[in-house]
């Protein structure tokens, strides 16, 4: 039997209401901080860049598929591993759903990931993934975006990530990356890395309102793993 506090409807419904007041805040704030964003100033991407995916060689400009706005989510996958990481994975396990919304508001989405075509592909169809996904190859793409980091960065023991020094645990970090086409011309406009890309995993959400919450303990993310290897 559970030792958490059981109380009647009505102190329930007085605790839920002072928690209700809390939340609206919260909401109201994060308009607020969705107006900051998209009042930043924006950078022109001069770099050329060619992806490789299913529909063969595309650049940045391509990508937007004629929409003005494109997200794209840095997948972590280094090109000797065979499969991209778990945690990626698990935001990527909730993209195929986005895609129609997205595209109804201007938007095109694509993940990018550094390791060879085939393997982004094979992957994708042994998890049953459909969102498009290209790989960025040796064109530093992800570099560029603060998502991939060279040998000789990580041997400082740091690297340059969310914006400040971060311990180099390896050579692909998480994060997504926004941009806006006017013509030819691309523009950066927004990147958030680390915990900025929590509130982009819906299951995360869902979990955040049950009793148990994440139950994560000391250790974040370590229960997850490739969703066809949960064994059940």
């Amino acid at each position: 039997m559970t030792d958490h506090p059981i109380t009647s409807q009505e102190q329930w419904l007085a605790a839920r209401r002072e928690l209700l007041t809390k939340e609206k805040q919260f909401t109201q704030l994060r308009d607020q901080l969705s107006e900051q964003r998209r009042q930043l100033p924006w950078v022109k991407v001069e770099r050329a860049y060619t992806f490789q995916g299913a529909n063969g060689p595309e650049t940045l400009a391509q990508l937007f598929e004629g929409r003005h706005q494109l997200i794209v989510y840095h997948l972590m996958f280094a090109p000797e591993n065979e499969r991209a990481c778990k945690n990626c994975s698990f935001w990527a396990d909730h993209f195929d759903g986005i895609e129609a919304h997205l595209k109804q508001r201007d938007t095109t989405f694509a993940a990018i990931s550094r390791a060879p075509l085939p393997k982004l592909q094979r992957m994708a169809q042994e998890l049953g993934w459909r969102f498009k996904w290209l790989s960025c190859g040796e064109n530093g793409f992800n570099h560029d975006f603060g998502t991939s980091f060279t040998p000789e960065e990580r041997a400082t023991g740091s690297i340059d990530y969310n914006f400040g020094k971060f311990p180099a645990y390896g050579a692909d970090m998480p994060g997504i990356s926004v941009f806006f086409r006017d013509g030819e011309q691309v523009f950066h406009t927004y990147s958030t890395y680390a915990r900025g890309i929590d509130l982009l995993n819906t299951t995360y959400n869902y979990l955040d309102l049950t009793p148990q919450g994440r139950d994560e303990g000391s250790q974040p993310m370590s229960w997850v793993q490739h969703r066809d290897r949960y064994g059940h």
